[in-house]
């Protein structure tokens, strides 16, 4: 039932937007005010959850690590595993987060007749990973072009290379199927896997969802329910410089796509999508592993006062002694011990 709902909100979500279309003067709804509060509300929620991220302490020295340290000189470093430096925090940030570094050494567990259970190599989430988000990333600057005019050199390039393999006309990209294939597959992973599906929630089912019928309203879109591309382009390019303008031979199905869009831009700060900006936030990955050479200081540690025993004999010893409880100076000698000091 998870990801039935998941499936029912999607859905609901482009009758929506389907039966907008239709209605004289919602087409200025759903074309430009949708993706102005769209865009501002990503960007205001995006930027407040990482300024939220970067303002929390950090009490304890807390990365992550799987191999050695920096020690004596005749005990070999890992540098990546065990960053020390700050070059070496980047550059393992930098495996993270281009090629997944640490999903790739994902393990699945299975337990056999003994009782025995082995863990073995799995890099199927890792390649899924890599499909998905690098068809993501390409589909999304690919798009750019949409909104500039003229389109740089960089998007060109960056779109020739994409449809290299060129079959037919117009051009399928290989993010064209990569986009859709990627999410199918980490659904379905998230189904076929009993363990991860017993974890899973609606908010692990919907991006997903939501992300493929993207991707399959832009196919249709490109290659079935043709558009006028001018009128698109001449409406992306107003809603860049601030001047939209809805033009003729626009179809229904370009107003399903963009709310679809729409929406995944809005809930995009409020899911577990932004780890795309919590990678970068995460202390296990951006602390160096230095506690042994450098120490870590509790932000959280309220600035305490010393308070010597001198001190709190002073300040108490007239009810220490009336308890019987032994003191260093007799209690005539207070005064002018005060006075000395």
């Amino acid at each position: 039932m998870k990801y039935a709902f998941s499936f029912l909100v999607v859905i609901a979500l482009i009758m929506i937007a389907w039966a907008g279309s239709y209605i004289p003067g919602l087409s200025y709804l759903f074309g430009v005010v949708f993706p102005y509060v769209a865009f501002f509300a990503f960007l205001i929620l995006f930027v407040r959850k990482v300024i939220n991220w970067a303002k929390s302490p950090v009490p304890f020295s807390i990365q992550t690590t799987c191999g050695q340290g920096k020690s004596l000189d005749f005990i070999k470093h890992n540098k990546l595993e065990a960053p020390d430096t700050t070059m070496q925090v980047v550059a393992r940030m930098f495996l993270e987060i281009v090629l997944f570094r640490s999903l790739f050494r994902n393990t699945h567990s299975e337990l056999h007749e003994g009782p025995k259970i082995t863990y073995e190599s799995s890099k199927w989430l890792w390649l899924f990973a890599i499909i998905f988000h690098y068809s993501f990333a390409v589909v999304v600057i690919r798009h750019m072009r949409l909104f500039l005019n003229p389109v740089p050199f960089p998007i060109e390039f960056l779109e020739f290379w994409d449809g290299l393999w060129q079959i037919g006309a117009p051009t399928w990209y290989m993010t064209t199927v990569g986009l859709p294939v990627g999410a199918a597959l980490l659904f379905a992973r998230r189904i076929y896997n009993p363990k991860v599906r017993v974890i899973s929630l609606v908010n692990d089912y919907f991006p997903l969802v939501l992300i493929f019928f993207i991707a399959v309203t832009g196919i249709l879109m490109r290659f079935v329910f043709r558009v006028d591309i001018v009128s698109v382009k001449e409406l992306t390019v107003g809603l860049a410089s601030f001047h939209p303008t809805i033009g003729d031979g626009i179809g229904p199905i370009f107003y399903i796509h963009v709310f679809l869009v729409c929406v995944l831009l809005v809930y995009f700060p409020m899911s577990k999508l932004m780890h795309m900006g919590g990678v970068f936030m995460s202390p296990t990955r951006n602390m160096k592993n230095n506690s042994r050479a450098v120490r870590h200081i509790n932000p959280w540690n309220p600035d305490i006062k010393p308070h010597s025993y001198a001190g709190y004999e002073d300040e108490f010893r007239e009810f220490m002694v009336e308890n019987g409880i032994p003191v260093e100076k007799p209690l005539e000698a207070a005064p002018a011990a005060k006075e000395e000091e």
